[in-house]
């Protein structure tokens, strides 16, 4: 797929300018960082999605330790795009936790915490998924690829960079012919409950930061 078919596809969504702008940016990003399964293969993917093509982010609670948002019904995406935004034009003096419900699908996680990271700031970030790993041992799917990524600023500019799916492929690999379901396991090999152990974890973590009613601001900054 060209980018200009992704942009006739993409703006056929509903979707404005702006917001076609802003994910093909990601899927370029991916796509020349060899991540072929968050590239344009992905538009055909969100065609099948059921999502609200004019909805608006809505932050419901800003402290400068602590937000919440709610997708509100808008692709992820473009909820972790207001949110990169906005946290680049009033960084928080010392850290800052971010919640973000229904926020879904969120691409590549690295994608945001290196612009987070090019703008200064040290950035972790982690989110669930529809079950997708079962158990080591086999089974019915348990827990989310819940992938982790951390983005440090480094003093040439170019910022270091961790992002690592629980999976031993992506969904994306699944949904771009690159793996087969199959192979959607914990990555690790002999050694894979680690990897599911570490998404069982961020699992519960993500799901108790959207319960939260009141968190703490010596936690990490985390979106």
């Amino acid at each position: 797929m060209t980018s200009d078919e992704a942009r006739t596809r993409l703006g056929a969504l509903g979707l404005d300018e702006p917001s076609v702008a802003t994910l093909l940016a990601h899927f370029e990003d991916a796509k020349a960082r060899g991540k072929r399964g968050h590239g344009l293969s992905r538009v055909a993917w969100l065609e099948t999605l059921d999502f609200d093509p004019v909805a608006q982010p809505v932050r419901l609670v800003a402290d400068d330790g602590f937000e919440r948002w709610d997708g509100n019904g808008a692709l992820g995406y473009l909820v972790l795009e207001k949110i990169v935004r906005s946290t680049l034009a009033a960084p928080p003096v010392y850290a800052r936790v971010i919640v973000a419900q229904r926020c879904f699908p969120t691409g590549v996680l690295g994608y945001w915490v290196r612009r987070l990271a090019e703008g200064g700031l040290v950035a972790a970030l982690t989110a669930t998924s529809p079950r997708r790993l079962p158990h080591p041992e086999g089974g019915l799917p348990l827990t989310g690829t819940n992938p982790l990524a951390i983005g440090i600023p480094s003093s040439d500019g170019d910022p270091i960079v961790a992002d690592v799916s629980m999976g031993a492929v992506t969904h994306g690999d699944v949904l771009s012919g690159a793996a087969s379901p199959a192979q959607l396991v914990p990555f690790g090999g002999e050694q894979a409950h680690k990897a599911f152990a570490l998404a069982v974890g961020l699992e519960l973590l993500v799901a108790a930061a959207e319960r939260a009613q009141v968190v703490s601001h010596r936690m990490a900054g985390c979106v």
